[in-house]
């Protein structure tokens, strides 16, 4: 999941408690090129206003439209051809699929959000022929799914990045990571550096590394930046890091740091050869980079096509 998906269920949260009707649209299939993927949602108020996209905002509005004039409660499929695509403003043409829902329960919009907020992974899953919905935990590496008769949609945590240090380059590195959709939190104990943090949407903690990983960055949908180049910081981070699952670990520093810095964690912290493994060091794709903000370029470059491509396998 990402972030706009907590968006749009909160706004779902809260239109329905102030007694709005809300209708969820989805996009369950598409053909040729398409500006969103699947299992994209937006929820649509009853006076026409719109939170999240399946389109990219190219015909929500145009879909509205034809939607309320139709009767039927519950799902609704409706099939955008090229050429309405075209006549929509869809710039990429192609074909969308989607699935509308008119009777959404809040009970179980409080129970996503929560799971959400705990860092949860939760499946939501649609009859389309009935309209009845429920909710189980998700299968580690489970996807969106449509088959036509039953939608079922994966919502967990948004990807997080734990900057180490608030320094120069984890300003542009969280700035990248933000605009990513990234949840970006920066762990600065030093009380001179985290007075100097400004970058908003990317709040700082003050606790030691090793904890700041325990307890906001253990799972698979965390990536920890050690970015300090200090290592009675960094080491702690990575420690802890590499002793649990985030999909993502990487330290900065030259090739003969990263050599200096393997023989400590497995000499003095006992970390296996196993674990070290996942350890990216230098950290970044090698573009060439000098100015910190190349560097977090190749940084967020690298977690990019790491996360990418091992979501495709």
């Amino acid at each position: 999941m990402n972030n706009s998906d907590l968006e749009v269920l909160e706004h779902v949260e809260n239109w329905l408690a102030n007694g709005h009707q809300v209708e969820w649209v989805t996009l369950v299939r598409c053909w040729g090129s398409a500006p969103r993927p699947v299992g994209s949602m937006a929820a649509i108020r009853g006076d026409g206003a719109i939170i999240g996209s399946v389109s990219g905002g190219c015909i929500e509005k145009e879909l509205t439209e034809v939607h309320k004039k139709e009767s039927k409660v519950g799902v609704i499929q409706r099939h955008i051809s090229s050429e309405d695509a075209i006549r929509f403003g869809l710039p990429c043409g192609g074909a969308l699929e989607l699935v509308f829902e008119k009777q959404i329960d809040k009970d179980q919009i409080d129970e996503l959000i929560s799971a959400l907020r705990n860092r949860k992974q939760v499946c939501r899953s649609l009859e389309l022929s009935s309209g009845t919905t429920s909710l189980t935990l998700a299968v580690k590496g489970q996807e969106f799914e449509f088959d036509g008769r039953t939608m079922k949609k994966v919502f967990g945590p948004a990807w997080r990045l734990l900057l180490i240090g608030a320094g120069e380059l984890s300003r542009y590195v969280a700035e990248i990571g933000l605009a990513l959709d990234y949840d970006v939190l920066v762990c600065e104990p030093r009380e001179h550096f985290a007075k100097t943090w400004t970058v908003k949407g990317a709040d700082v903690v003050s606790m030691l590394p090793d904890d700041a990983v325990k307890m906001l960055a253990r799972d698979p949908t965390s990536a920890v930046l050690a970015l300090t180049h200090d290592p009675n910081l960094d080491d702690l981070a990575l420690v802890e890091a590499l002793n649990h699952d985030p999909f993502y670990v990487g330290a900065l520093g030259s090739r003969q740091n990263h050599r200096r810095r393997c023989d400590r964690l497995t000499g003095v912290f006992g970390v296996a050869e196993n674990q070290l493994a996942k350890l990216h060091g230098p950290i970044g794709l090698d573009i060439g980079s000098k100015t910190p903000a190349e560097i977090a370029v190749s940084i967020m470059a690298q977690i990019t096509s790491i996360r990418r491509l091992s979501k495709s396998n």
